[in-house]
C-alpha cells in the first residue's frame, strides 16, 4: 500500500495530528514605526474625504477640519519630540550628525507642507466650497509625497537601530521621556495611533505599554 493510500485511510483526528503546526509570526517594529503607520493612514483618509467632498457641505468641512487639527497636533508633537529627545539619544549611541542633519532637513520640508495644508484646510472650513476642497486635496497630496519620502528614509536608517538597541539604557531613557505626558494627551495619542492599526502595530503598543497603563489612559480619555 502506498503512502497516499495510508493517508487516505486515516481518520480526521489522525490527519490533524499529522499536519504541521501553523506558527504565526509577529513582525518586530518600534513605536516610531507604529506612529508612522498612523500618519500614512490619516493622509490617505484626508485624500479620500476631499475626493468625495460635496460643494457647500459645511458639516463635512467641519469634520475634516476637526480631524486635521488632531493629525496636525500629533505629527507636530512627534517631530518636535524627535528633535528634543530622540536625536540626542541617537547621537549618544553612535548615529552620525550627518544623518541627523538629513532628518532635520526633511522635517523642515515636512513642516512647510504641514503649514500649507493647515492653511488650505482652514480655507475649506470657512467656505465649504468645492474649489477649496480641491486646493486642500492638492496640499494634502504634496504633504503625502514629502511625508512618505521622509518616513521611508527614517525607517530604513533608524528602525534597525531602534530594534537592536531597544534594551540600551540610553534608548530606554529616551522612551521614558517620550512617555512623560499628561493622561489626556496620552489618551488622545493612543486612540489616534490605534485607530485602524494593523495587528502587528497593536501588538507593538501592547508590548511597549503595560496593559494597566493603557486601561487607565483609556478610562481617563
Amino acid at each position: 500500500m502506498n503512502a497516499s493510500a495510508v493517508h487516505a485511510e486515516c481518520d480526521e483526528p489522525t490527519k490533524a495530528r499529522m499536519r504541521p503546526a501553523r506558527v504565526e509570526f509577529v513582525a518586530e517594529m518600534s513605536m516610531n514605526k507604529v506612529i508612522h503607520g498612523a500618519v500614512r493612514r490619516d493622509v490617505n483618509r484626508f485624500l479620500d474625504a476631499l475626493d468625495a467632498f460635496a460643494e457647500g457641505d459645511r458639516d463635512r468641512a467641519e469634520q475634516i477640519a476637526t480631524a486635521w487639527a488632531n493629525f496636525d497636533d500629533q505629527l507636530t508633537r512627534h517631530h518636535e519630540s524627535e528633535h528634543e529627545i530622540a536625536w540626542p539619544a541617537l547621537e549618544a549611541i553612535g548615529v552620525s550628525r550627518e544623518l541627523i542633519g538629513q532628518m532635520d532637513e526633511e522635517h523642515d520640508r515636512l513642516a512647510k507642507a504641514l503649514a500649507a495644508t493647515r492653511a488650505a484646510i482652514a480655507a475649506l472650513k470657512r467656505s465649504a466650497s468645492a474649489a477649496d476642497a480641491d486646493a486642500a486635496r492638492e496640499a494634502v497630496a504634496t504633504l503625502q509625497a514629502v511625508a512618505v519620502e521622509h518616513l521611508d528614509h527614517e525607517e530604513a536608517e533608524l528602525e534597525p537601530i531602534y530594534l537592536t538597541k531597544r534594551d540600551d539604557p540610553t534608548i530606554k531613557s529616551m522612551n521614558r521621556r517620550f512617555g512623560r505626558v499628561s493622561p489626556p494627551v496620552a489618551g488622545t495619542f493612543f486612540a489616534w495611533v490605534s485607530d485602524g492599526a494593523t495587528p502587528e502595530e497593536l501588538a507593538t503598543i501592547k508590548r511597549d505599554v503595560p496593559g494597566p497603563v493603557l486601561a487607565i489612559i483609556g478610562g481617563v480619555f
